[in-house]
């Protein structure tokens, strides 16, 4: 087992710190690895816990004197061991989260509530054309998400019967247990926090309170969307187990490619071939735009890679108003098969360059016989 960090060291505070030193440290600590901050991040998490132990630790006047005298040994001999896992840190420090950030638990960044919890907040992957993210669109999507359990009303108890006091924590919904003279209170493991439990439980939903439902819903896709959007649809998610607020549905959106655009943000680029004659003596072409063909005028002495900006002919822009640049690229097409008069009248251009066409030459490498 790997050695403990030194308390101090761990919040980056001198020996004789004072209270607010310690507490401002652990803020700091806190605020940049709150799992809300860092889902899925071990490391923060790991460096949250520790932060947490030694914030504990140090600010109580009584386990800080035994830290300072004999170390994480002299702890140990006391029987305190620290937190199991992160939801014990919540459970503890509670009121200092909300001070702080104005949140408690993971989940929680909406602030403590004095009134019942929202419900959870649901994820919908949704790909959609590329036409339908330029013009916007109205999809119908299916999910399953828990809805209240019609028999019981949502309550989880059978008819005629109800709920009574929980009698492991005696109705607090929560325990105290011992470490040495340290005490740690949890939520009741038997009641889950409530405080009671359930007489006879509903046979539908086995006491739940909700059943697993798949819902129809239409979802609007504004014009101008690219994947990985989050589009946010209100009180479309789990309910909250406490008759709160439903919780939300976000979809996440990913659109497909186009065969004839690249897209680049709000702006698109389309790659044009032109023959060498059309770049060299310039002249008007057909391109393809989001709304219809449009005509274009290639500058005479037009190299490969040049381009053409339209504006205005892009993506629209979701917030606000306007849209992207449609930037078309041109690019000199060398064609593979040529006739005997084609083939003629490059010999003569290639000689009024002064280029050698015998064979070997250029256009003999190029076109062949």
């Amino acid at each position: 087992m790997s050695q403990k960090r030194d308390y101090y060291e761990v919040l980056g505070v001198a020996k004789g710190a004072s209270k607010d030193e310690i507490k401002k440290a652990y803020r700091k600590i806190a605020m940049e690895n709150h799992p809300d901050r860092n889902p899925g991040n071990k490391e923060a998490e790991e460096t949250f816990k520790q932060a947490s132990e030694a914030y504990e630790v140090l600010s109580d006047e009584n386990k800080r004197s035994v830290y300072d005298r004999y170390g994480h040994s002299g702890l140990g001999g006391q029987g305190y061991q620290g937190f199991s896992d992160v939801q014990d840190i919540f459970e503890s420090f509670g009121s200092i989260f909300e001070e702080f950030f104005g949140f408690g638990s993971p989940g929680g960044g909406r602030g403590r509530r004095r009134g019942p919890s929202r419900g959870a907040d649901l994820k919908y992957p949704l790909t959609v054309s590329f036409e339908e993210s330029v013009r916007g669109a109205e999809k119908e999507i299916e999910f399953e998400r828990h809805e209240l359990c019609s028999p019981c009303s949502g309550k989880g108890a059978q008819p005629g019967s109800g709920h009574k006091k929980c009698t492991t924590c005696e109705g607090y919904g929560q325990v105290r247990r011992s470490q040495g003279f340290f005490s740690i209170q949890t939520p009741c493991n038997v009641c889950g926090g409530k405080g009671s439990v359930i007489e006879k439980p509903c046979t539908t939903c086995r006491g739940v309170g909700f059943n697993l439902k798949k819902r129809k819903i239409n979802v609007k896709i504004p014009p101008g969307v690219d994947t990985g959007v989050r589009l946010r649809v209100s009180n479309e998610g789990e309910p909250s187990p406490e008759g709160g607020q439903n919780g939300d549905l976000y979809v996440f959106l990913e659109v497909q490619e186009s065969d004839t655009f690249v897209r680049e943000g709000y702006d698109l680029f389309l790659h044009q071939k032109i023959s060498y004659p059309l770049a060299a003596l310039g002249g008007q072409i057909s391109v393809p735009t989001l709304d219809e063909e449009t005509t274009i005028e290639v500058p005479s002495g037009t190299q490969h890679g040049d381009r053409l900006t339209l504006r205005n002919q892009g993506i629209p822009q979701i917030k606000g108003v306007g849209k992207g640049d449609l930037i078309v690229i041109f690019e000199i097409g060398v064609p593979k098969k040529i006739s005997k008069e084609q083939k003629e009248l490059l010999e003569k251009l290639a000689a009024l360059d002064g280029e050698n066409i015998g064979s070997g030459g250029f256009f003999q490498r190029i076109f062949g016989d």
